[in-house]
């Protein structure tokens, strides 16, 4: 019953269990695409603001080149421009002029010996003739990190000279520090080898080291995207990224956002419903258990407890439940059910005592008539004829025998010989030759005792009426056996008298035969009525049989 109930209490908790689990796949699903939509919009952001610092320095260089005294190529007056205008622009260290061959012509600090042919943003300058963003570089003149970019001076077709300068790293890594990176997320600025310009967080463990192998294909991808990587801090993100393939995009930006920031909410959402849902569950089984034991397993206990009593012979044994719910109904009903057993059993005790009453006062009167009788044949025939007396005396004597043992109360243990010989005693002696007997010795209890002592009084009474012993030539053969481990068959064979004929109809002796026994017994019967004489077998079950 308590695993029932508890049964009960989990397919209760099933839907909801299955409605939180679909809304936290749901909720986890729309929260990936949200997250995924941020990192690509940070992405463009960040991408789009790196573009307009580039964009700046490039109309800056353009605005160098036009000055006269840059155009002109004049060392001193050159110079004197430029550091005016480097002290102005705080993204830049240095800006300085090189001929076509690489030399420093002038710049805003004091121009080393050096030439820049060798830099592959020159080479790149010489080559297309057009604005160029370098790589990351150390530069010769400020030795600081820089992101270096280039213009060509034309003169016609012809390279005049090239305006340099470069993004310092510091200033692009405090503007993106600046911009904010919350808790977990991450940006990457790198050039187009791979190389990383600036990082939040942990900028001094990635600035200038190279981005990892199986990342450097999403530098020049195709288009931009979003992926879900592990970082090289170790986090999970979802990372929005911009390649340099893009128009207008000279550098490599990406955007991550942690998964385990973004999904914290849910995450703890999740784990409240969990404990919720167990202790939900746990309560659950705790009422249960509590409601099942008080309110159903209890009362149905004490229902079997009282009908267990009741057939151990406790007869007064009530729930005394009354018919507030169900079980009460139930409890209440089985109270009814008893009291109506009990006055029923009163009833049948006191028709029991009646009917005993009746049998003792029957069995008097019946022992008064057969010794009326018995005096009355004495007086008749005692002198004419003595033995004739004798002979009608012991039969008489017989036939109250019988009587007293169907109409005794108390029976005891017979064998089946006893039973036999008492019953047909009163319609042929046992010795004579016209009862013949065979079977072994077998005890039976007094409850089968005196339904077989019925059934063969009243074929011994049919016979004498209306069969064999109706006859002088007459005669009955009574045979038993065992029948099986438990069983016994006892055949009654009647030869010598009148014609048989079947019956047309049952009478009382007929049914008495079929229903003397208990059903306990399981006895079945069949009668045959041969021409010759009937044939009765009975077949029926005597667990107790004892050897006499």
């Amino acid at each position: 019953m308590k695993l029932k109930l508890v049964a009960v209490a989990v397919a209760a908790l099933v839907p909801i269990v299955a409605l939180l689990a679909y809304n936290e796949v749901s909720m986890r699903y729309q929260r990936n695409e949200e997250v995924r939509d941020q990192a690509a919009q940070a992405a463009r952001q960040a991408s789009s603001e790196v573009e307009r610092i580039i964009e700046g320095l490039h109309s800056l260089l353009i605005a160098v080149s036009a000055m006269p005294s840059v155009h002109d190529l004049e060392a001193a007056r050159c110079s004197e421009t430029l550091t005016s205008v480097a002290s102005k622009v705080g993204n830049v260290r240095t800006i300085f002029v090189t001929d076509p061959r690489g030399r420093a012509i002038c710049g805003s600090t004091l121009v080393p010996e050096a030439n820049f042919a060798d830099r592959d943003y020159f080479k790149q300058v010489i080559e297309t003739r057009g604005f160029v963003v370098g790589t990351y570089t150390k530069s010769r003149m400020s030795d600081a990190a820089v992101l270096p970019v280039a213009l060509p001076v034309m003169e016609g077709d012809a390279i005049k000279a090239v305006v340099v300068t470069g993004v310092r790293l510091d200033w692009l890594q405090t503007r993106i520090t600046e911009r904010g990176v919350a808790r977990g997320n991450a940006v990457t600025v790198a050039d187009g080898e791979g190389t990383i310009l600036a990082r939040a967080p942990f900028p001094e463990r990635f600035v200038g080291t190279a981005i990892p192998e199986h990342f450097r294909s999403l530098v020049r991808a195709d288009a931009p995207g979003v992926l879900e990587v592990t970082s090289q801090d170790g986090n999970e993100r979802v990372m929005g990224y911009r390649p340099i393939s893009l128009p207008g995009t000279p550098l490599y930006v990406s955007a991550g956002f942690s998964r385990g920031e973004a999904f914290a909410p849910i995450n703890r959402a999740t784990l409240i419903n969990i404990v919720a849902i167990v202790v939900g569950a746990l309560l659950s089984f705790l009422a249960a258990v509590y409601i099942g034991n008080k309110f159903l397993v209890a009362p149905v206990r004490h229902i079997a407890d009282v009908m267990e009593r009741w057939r151990r012979g406790e007869i007064s044994a009530r729930t005394g439940m009354a018919a507030r719910d169900e079980l009460g109904e139930v409890g209440s009903t089985l109270d009814g059910l008893l009291d109506e057993l009990d006055c029923r059993r009163r009833r049948d005790e006191a028709a029991e005592e009646e009917r005993g009453l009746l049998a003792r006062e029957l069995a008097h009167r019946v022992k008064n008539g057969f010794a009326l009788v018995q005096a009355i044949a004495r007086q008749t025939f005692y002198r004419a004829d003595p033995e004739r007396f004798r002979s009608f005396s012991e039969r008489l004597k017989a036939l109250a025998g019988t009587y007293d043992l169907l109409l005794a109360k108390d029976a005891a243990p017979s064998s089946i010989r006893e039973i036999v010989s008492r019953a047909v005693s009163a319609h042929a002696d046992a010795g004579s030759s016209r009862l013949a007997t065979e079977g072994p010795d077998l005890v039976l209890s007094p409850e089968l005792a005196l339904p077989l002592s019925l059934v063969i009084h009243e074929l011994a009474t049919n016979a004498t009426k209306y069969g064999s012993l109706s006859q002088n030539a007459g005669m009955v053969s009574i045979e038993w056996s065992r029948d099986g481990a438990t069983g016994v068959r006892l055949i009654w064979r009647e030869t010598g008298g009148p014609p048989v004929e079947p019956p047309s109809k049952k009478g009382f002796g007929s049914v008495l035969i079929e229903r003397a026994f208990p059903a306990p017994a399981g006895a079945a019967c069949l009668t045959d009525y041969r021409p010759e004489g009937v044939v009765f077998e009975l077949i029926f079950s005597a667990e107790a049989l004892a050897p006499s």
